[in-house]
């Protein structure tokens, strides 16, 4: 092999290196629908958004609850569906803490501690996060499994319906992946 081919053949293994490597961003699956949980998630993605170009969420399974908004009334159901809707909190304001949550009282000191110090409700969370940019995808299996819509589902700009391949895919250039 002659110079220049060893050239070409160096310049072609750095550019798919660099096709390869991973984007400066965090791609999260959130999959409690814990209030605990889903305050860590929610500060790490805002906190995320500052340090990264991209942060991605996913929610999965149990937190596709908090993303029910509370005020919408959402189309017609099935019985198993409607069943689902009231055995599953309705929204980010309804969540209880996965520890110590003493029959509501540990949720409620943690909220009301929260708002002393001065820390977003994770409603305000949210909004933050909108704010910055976090994309989030909602599992539409999670969201058939459970029987919710996407017409019940809180107002935040390019929320979308997305499955595990479209979530693996992004995942799969992070520089980040987390599990909460």
């Amino acid at each position: 092999m002659n110079l220049e081919e060893k050239v070409a053949a160096l310049e072609a293994q750095v550019e798919q290196l660099m096709n390869n490597a991973p984007e400066d961003k965090l791609s999260m699956v959130v999959f409690s629908g814990d209030l605990d949980h889903l305050l860590a998630a929610m500060i790490i993605a805002t906190g995320s958004s500052a340090m990264f170009e991209k942060t991605h969420l996913f929610f999965t399974f149990w937190a596709t609850a908090a993303l029910r908004d509370p005020k919408k009334v959402p189309p017609p159901k099935n019985l198993i569906s409607r069943m689902f809707g009231m055995m599953l909190p309705k929204g980010a304001p309804a969540l209880k803490l996965g520890q110590m949550n003493m029959a509501g009282m540990g949720t409620a000191m943690m909220k009301g501690l929260m708002k002393k110090q001065n820390i977003m409700a994770l409603e305000e969370l949210f909004k933050r996060a909108a704010d910055a940019g976090v994309q989030i995808s909602v599992c539409e299996m999670s969201m058939n499994l459970m029987g919710m819509k996407k017409e019940e589902m809180i107002d935040y700009p390019n929320l979308k319906l997305a499955g595990v391949a479209s979530f693996l895919g992004d995942a799969g250039t992070s520089k980040s992946t987390l599990f909460i």
